[in-house]
């Protein structure tokens, strides 16, 4: 694609617009969920089930599947569009879904009279339907929509357009965690129907607006047409897994990102059971949000000109300091706030520095199949560690600074599995002379 400069300010505003829709799905659909579950009195292993090995095992399934199709799909609406926009309407009822759950559950524990389980399982079990139902439509457009980004934006401005789409990101974090988090316990149906509707005029008008351009035709699909049942799965793995760089850079990129994850699944509770109340842990969010909104912009602009992979390899290094001092703090509201900060405002970093990762290390015909193989392994580990994690916080007595511990060492790993792939980058031609490498 190539545009004039009226023409790009167009695309990032119609993409921009997508993300926020997207945003305020992502950062408000799961603390409200959390939320609710705990209002259902939800047990922690069960939270960590649902809301993070669940979504886990279902991108394992989806992801690399629509990422292939997506990557050699051809048609008048592009390779993108048409799965982003099928899948608006189902998110958004998904949306709708969780609404009611509450009303849904006692209407289903009244039909089932003496074989109900109870009322709260009764709701436990509307609200894992529809949940299920919204981490289906959120996996499909998760990788689609960064390809279409990818496809779309000029490669030489793609950190700093992450930069605006991590602001856009954050600035709808600010509008949540400000406003509405204290409310969610009390008008959970009110904003969860809101954010459908939101996501689904929003995001759709998104997808009608933004045009892909042409791409030249996929190679044969002779492998996958043999007749043989596992040519495909084999195929799409030899390509995939075969290339020990990507192999570094999935694992750099898994832990990196997973490093956040033992604190971001139990953060509510952690704040709760130091006394903070649900509206200050709003409004400590958005404080971090307002902070990372500041330097957001500027990371893209630092990605663009030192390259991602310094950024990642930094702020994870950084990330393992921080919380090995939330795990060795006493348990305060002052130092829960201080690391609680320290920890959404690091995590930011690594997420916008990182955000153009992919499309600086990954060819683009095979973007989104090799950037789906991700979640293959990220998958299997987020299926693992939440419920883990929550078992180990049950058994502790509901110690959750054990999720700094945990962070601290996954953050450990990351930094390590960084530094690898940086020399293994430098080996490649570096700044300079890297080109990506091809998979066959």
């Amino acid at each position: 694609m190539v545009y004039a400069s009226g023409g790009l300010v167009v695309l990032f505003l119609w993409l921009l617009l997508g993300d926020f829709c997207w945003m305020m799905k992502e950062r408000a659909v799961t603390p409200s969920a959390q939320v609710m579950l705990r209002e259902f009195q939800s047990p922690d292993w069960l939270v960590g089930l649902l809301v993070g090995s669940i979504p886990a095992g279902l991108g394992m399934l989806l992801g690399p599947i629509v990422s292939v199709r997506s990557d050699r799909h051809r048609g008048r609406w592009g390779r993108r569009i048409p799965f982003l926009l099928a899948t608006t309407p189902f998110v958004a009822l998904a949306m709708f879904g969780l609404a009611v759950t509450p009303s849904l559950g006692e209407w289903l524990h009244q039909t089932l009279g003496a074989k109900s389980p109870g009322l709260m399982a009764s709701r436990i079990l509307v609200f894992s339907l529809f949940w299920t139902a919204f981490e289906i439509g959120t996996i499909v457009v998760n990788p689609i929509f960064m390809a279409l980004c990818n496809d779309v934006v000029p490669r030489e401005l793609i950190g700093r357009f992450f930069g605006l789409f991590r602001a856009v990101s954050l600035a709808a974090g600010i509008v949540f965690n400000f406003f509405l988090m204290g409310k969610v316990a009390t008008h959970s149906m009110e904003i969860f129907v809101a954010l459908g509707l939101l996501y689904g005029i929003g995001f759709g008008i998104m997808c009608l607006k933004v045009k892909e351009g042409e791409y030249p035709q996929p190679p044969p699909e002779s492998s996958f047409r043999r007749g043989a049942l596992l040519a495909p799965v084999m195929t799409y793995l030899r390509e995939c897994f075969s290339t020990p760089f990507y192999l570094w850079l999935y694992a750099a990129f898994i832990l990196g990102y997973a490093a956040a994850s033992p604190v971001n699944t139990f953060s509510i509770f952690h704040a709760r059971s130091v006394g903070m109340s649900d509206d200050l842990y709003g409004k400590c969010l958005a404080l971090s949000y307002t902070i990372s909104l500041l330097i957001a912009y500027p990371l893209g602009a630092l990605a663009d000109r030192f390259h991602p992979l310094r950024l990642g390899l930094l702020s994870t290094a950084v990330y393992a300091l921080v919380m090995l001092a939330g795990f060795l703090l006493p348990g305060t509201i002052n130092a829960f706030f201080v690391i609680f900060v320290l920890h959404t405002v690091l995590s930011g970093v690594y997420l916008t520095g990182t955000a153009s990762l992919g499309s600086r290390l990954l060819p683009s015909a095979q973007f989104a199949q090799l950037a789906s193989a991700i979640t293959i392994p990220m998958a299997i580990f987020f299926m693992v560690l939440p419920p883990a994690l929550g078992t180990m916080i049950e058994v502790s007595g509901h110690q959750y600074r054990y999720s700094f511990l945990v962070g601290f060492l996954i953050s450990i790993a990351g930094t390590i599995a960084y530094f690898v792939l940086f020399l293994r980058f430098k080996r490649l031609g570096g700044d300079q002379g890297y080109v990506p490498l091809e998979v066959k």
